[in-house]
């Protein structure tokens, strides 16, 4: 029986191993540049949830084939395409502990390679001749790019919704997430109630993974999370920590929080006063509560699922989701 996280990565480490294969032989472009800036940001340490998600999905549904594979790294594809473009809107300097690629290579080239993995993988989803599986990845796609839409207007303002931020990260974040379980069900053609089920689990998870990712902005250490830590309000944005204490703090605080909002920018004396007033008004306590209430939430969608070390994998990523270092 499976207890934790490690063994979970090593229990499919061989299909992983085989997307992770893929992935750099599918960067075949005749254009070396754009190969040399794929491998950059394939290899710069990402996690891989979303194939294993995918391939966890598919085995729990019964699959027993090898077509998850190409799936897996399409949707990963699609994910690093997302940070390139992400890192360019938000000028981003650090990606996973090393310099984002339009640092190295500019602004042009990261759009361009992002463009091309993004077209790569729907070049790829063609070949399955499935409308079920290219209807939910045109249909992520669109999402993905509305949601960083959702968000761009509204960098900087302290009238940023707790509605705005969780439909802003459904649609950036967990929306993917959500495909790779979904897509787990399609492939093996499973029933329109667990293709549901893995579906809404996915979406859940994705919700608690994004809202304990801007928490951890607050408090991770760079090292472990590669993360500068305050990044987002250094940058004027506005997450479920923030939200919670621009509700919880006197108007004085608000006033000057909405005062450093507007300039889109923070000192380093103001990033401490805020975490100061966030441990006052357990702001990231209440975050880090909401993204264990959406785990829950997902976790009850598996009970359609009987017990299997595959059910078992996917309760494990759960938790993993919420109890990374902080």
């Amino acid at each position: 029986m499976l207890t934790d996280i490690s063994e979970v990565w090593d229990h499919y480490r061989d299909e992983l191993n085989e997307v992770e294969k893929q992935l750099q032989g599918s960067l075949d472009s005749q254009v070396p540049l754009i190969n040399t800036v794929g491998q950059y940001v394939l290899n710069s340490g990402g996690k891989r949830i979303r194939p294993l998600l995918l391939i966890i999905s598919s085995r729990l549904c019964g699959y027993r084939e090898n077509q998850h594979i190409p799936l897996a790294w399409i949707v990963e594809f699609i994910h690093t395409a997302t940070l390139l473009h992400d890192d360019v809107i938000d000028n981003a300097e650090i990606r996973r502990g090393k310099r984002a690629a339009r640092t190295v290579w500019g602004n042009p080239v990261s759009i361009l390679v992002g463009d091309y993995l993004y077209s790569r993988a729907v070049c790829e989803a063609i070949r399955f001749k499935n409308s079920e599986i290219h209807e939910l990845l045109s249909e992520t796609c669109r999402k993905m790019t509305e949601g960083e839409a959702l968000q761009l207007p509204r960098e900087g303002m302290a009238d940023f919704s707790e509605e705005l931020y969780l439909k802003t990260i459904e649609y950036k974040t967990a929306c993917l997430l959500s495909a790779s379980c979904g897509l787990g069900a399609i492939i093996c053609d499973a029933s329109a109630e667990r293709k549901g089920a893995l579906t809404q689990f996915g979406r859940k998870l994705g919700m608690a993974f994004q809202v304990a990712d801007d928490t951890l902005d607050y408090v991770a250490e760079k090292k472990k999370l590669g993360k500068v830590v305050g990044k987002d309000l250094r940058e004027g944005k506005v997450t479920l920590p923030l939200l919670h204490l621009l509700q919880h703090c006197p108007p004085t605080d608000r006033e000057q929080i909405q005062e450093m909002l507007s300039r889109g920018e923070a000192t380093d004396g103001e990033l401490r006063e805020v975490l100061v007033l966030m441990e006052r008004y357990g702001s990231i306590g209440s975050s880090l509560h909401r993204a264990r209430e959406f785990i829950e939430q997902a976790k009850k969608e598996l009970s359609l699922f009987e017990e299997s070390t595959h059910r078992r994998a996917l309760l494990i990523v759960a938790d993993y989701v919420v109890n990374r270092d902080h």
